[in-house]
């Protein structure tokens, strides 16, 4: 899972009725065996110049329609964005040292009160199969905020939220400073691209939102949360897994956030750089005419996702989509690990989403009256992924 600010902030959102989530209570993306069959397109994202970007007047409707709209990908590139190169690839090439951790100091790291959205995860997650995910570890931080709230209630009532941070202090305190530092740029990025949406959403007759904008939304928010994502390398095999499909190092899903940020992966052999060992492995989106398309963008580029919140809040102007990772297959991928990190932008953890009674995914977490905060909707969905109850 993943995963200023306003008290008893209410948005009044109301979702596109649309087929889609995490892509589980629909009929899932069926599964595609790229080597058995003819590979998936390759599709570049559509890019935006750090210095178009950050220019808060400039007009990106076009480029947010096509990467974003109702026809997009769900997904957008910024190129250009000073600093990002470094700060990914310092805290990536972490991610296996923290996997490398004594197996005691790793279980420390462990917080399974928030079922294990914070510290250290390994083996906590189901895959599509209904198998523990071994395939990969996690660590979990809000970037932020260390200490998101002091509150007890809301501690214990939204503990994938509000628990404070764990660090690996005393056996790899350069964790703590490379994972906030890549955090909040990916936030400061994030906040620029949604004022751009906003702006593309309003174009369309959607808003002014009166403090609902999705920019406004995620400034203010205390629940972002980022993801440093270690997959262990694999040893080379003739006979094929289970797993061993378009999505078979990370599931069909579609983020529930609001913004994804997303680095590109970085593969290592021997602790050494080396270039993705299979050119069918990667990043996989489900299109909105039900294609399955490979999406590629640059190393020292920053890309972001929207997730099911912001489509809602858009009114479907903008769309997230469903989307997988496909791990190396073949002899050049034996021993080779993969590093990546995610910061999930999304509402703070009190602002209240109302589902419109024909709300077509997870209808069974939805109460009577169609409302849900954010915290209260995540929680459910941590249960539901985590627990296999609802």
């Amino acid at each position: 899972m993943e995963v200023g600010s306003v008290v008893g902030a209410r948005s009044t959102w109301a979702p596109a009725v649309r087929n889609g989530d995490r892509g589980q209570d629909r009929a899932l993306p069926r599964r595609v065996r790229c080597r058995a069959a003819v590979m998936p397109p390759s599709v570049r994202t559509v890019s935006i110049p750090f210095a178009d970007l950050k220019e808060r007047g400039r007009d990106l409707s076009g480029k947010i329609e096509e990467g974003l709209g109702p026809d997009g990908l769900g997904i957008i590139s910024i190129s250009g964005v000073p600093d990002f190169p470094a700060l990914r690839r310092t805290l990536l090439h972490l991610a296996p040292k923290v996997a490398n951790l004594p197996e005691d100091v790793k279980k420390e790291l462990e917080d399974p009160d928030s079922r294990y959205n914070f510290g250290w995860s390994h083996g906590k997650e189901k895959l599509e199969s209904g198998k523990l995910d071994t395939f990969k570890g996690s660590y979990y931080a809000n970037p932020i905020l260390d200490v998101p709230t002091a509150d007890d209630v809301l501690v214990s009532r939204y503990p994938s939220y509000c628990r404070p941070n764990i660090w690996p202090a005393d056996h790899l305190p350069e964790l703590e400073i490379a994972f906030k530092a890549l955090g909040k740029l990916m936030l400061e990025v994030g906040l620029m691209l949604a004022r751009h949406c906003d702006l593309y959403v309003m174009q369309h007759g959607v808003g002014p939102y009166d403090g609902e904008s999705l920019e406004q939304t995620i400034s203010r928010s205390r629940c972002h949360k980022g993801r440093l994502l270690y997959y262990f390398p694999r040893q080379f095999s003739t006979q094929k897994e289970d797993g061993d499909s378009v999505s078979s190092w990370c599931g069909w899903h579609t983020d529930h956030g609001s913004l994804t940020g997303l680095t590109c992966g970085l593969f290592m052999k021997n602790s050494v750089e080396v270039p993705c060992p299979d050119s069918a492995a990667g990043l996989y989106i489900r299109t909105r005419d039900d294609r399955v398309v490979k999406v590629t963008f640059g190393e020292d580029e920053l890309a972001y996702q929207i997730g099911e919140t912001t489509e809602i809040l858009s009114r479907g102007r903008l769309c997230a989509t469903p989307h997988c990772v496909q791990a190396p297959s073949g002899v050049n991928a034996s021993n080779v690990e993969r590093s990546t990190f995610a910061m999930f932008m999304q509402p703070d953890w009190n602002e209240t989403l109302n589902f419109p009674s024909e709300i077509p995914y997870h209808q069974e977490l939805i109460p009577p009256n169609g409302a849900l905060t954010f915290g209260e909707y995540s929680e459910r969905l941590v249960n539901k992924y985590y627990q296999g109850k609802t």
